[in-house]
């Protein structure tokens, strides 16, 4: 399993980071964001939409669930925020898996809501927020075989 560690000074660094990370991705369709309220998952993928000429406003889907974005090449892009979800079968009900598998970039805040229903490759980002505004992103290539 490969790992990178990157470090964000302020917010002056999440350019750079979000090129890192989107280079770190290669082809990989499913991006977790993981970390605690207020770590700074909505602006990380705020940052990555601008590096990828997102056209859209990109904004937390905390209430519509999924957000759909398109870039400045035509590609779509969907925002998850599973925060709200009482159980998995409420992402079934939405069509998660239709997603996943569409062959585009899903970008997901709250994965660990749905965990069952996760495809076995995924890219996880793991945000770590210090007191001193200071970040760190663990990237993580994920290939489990679900038993």
């Amino acid at each position: 399993m490969k790992t990178v560690t990157l470090h964000c000074k302020d917010l002056n660094d999440l350019k750079s980071i979000a090129q890192q990370i989107i280079s770190f991705a290669q082809d990989s369709k499913i991006w977790l964001f993981n970390g605690e309220m207020g770590a700074g998952k909505t602006t990380l993928i705020k940052k990555i939409g601008e590096e990828l000429m997102i056209l859209d406003t990109v904004s937390s889907p905390t209430f519509s669930i999924v957000n759909e974005y398109l870039s400045q090449d035509e590609t779509t892009y969907y925002h998850f925020d599973f925060y709200r979800l009482e159980n998995e079968i409420e992402a079934l009900d939405i069509g998660v898996e239709e997603y996943f598998y569409s062959d585009n970039v899903c970008f997901l805040e709250w994965a660990s809501k749905i965990e069952k229903l996760l495809p076995e490759q995924y890219l996880e980002i793991a945000i770590t927020a210090c007191e001193n505004g200071e970040r760190f992103f663990e990237l993580k290539m994920k290939n489990e075989r679900k038993e």
